[in-house]
């Protein structure tokens, strides 16, 4: 990855978790979430975007990723009045399970840890 893409790629995390934060008005929006990583293409024409959402409840947690899903359209626009850049990728949203996977490894680590304690 060039150094032109790793700029505009922070530039476009942050910009698409502020927008989606203070410009996105959608109700099913409820959860808290964080944008992780943006991935762009050498061709500017796509960019993944790595989301986390932080819920106790799948349901809210489905219905917000939803909704961050379908902004795509409001967010690539008003990345496009802010930057005026010649090229706005279309952002693809993606669930960062990461986070989650990070989560189970140490609950297993805990657990053998705790069975090498008790025999």
């Amino acid at each position: 990855m060039n150094d032109r893409t790793s700029k505009l790629n922070s530039e476009f995390k942050r910009l698409i978790a502020e927008l989606l934060t203070k410009k996105v008005k959608d109700p099913r929006i409820t959860e808290m979430f964080t944008v992780t990583e943006v991935d762009c293409d050498r061709e500017l024409s796509t960019a993944k975007v790595y989301v986390s959402i932080f819920s106790t409840n799948a349901d809210k947690a489905d219905a917000t990723f939803c909704a961050i899903k379908e902004s795509e359209p409001i967010v690539r626009r008003e990345i496009s009045r802010i930057m005026h850049i010649r090229k706005v990728p279309q952002f693809i949203f993606l669930k960062d399970g990461s986070l989650e996977y990070g989560q189970k490894i140490d609950k297993l680590l805990y657990e053998l840890n705790k069975k090498d304690g008790n025999d």
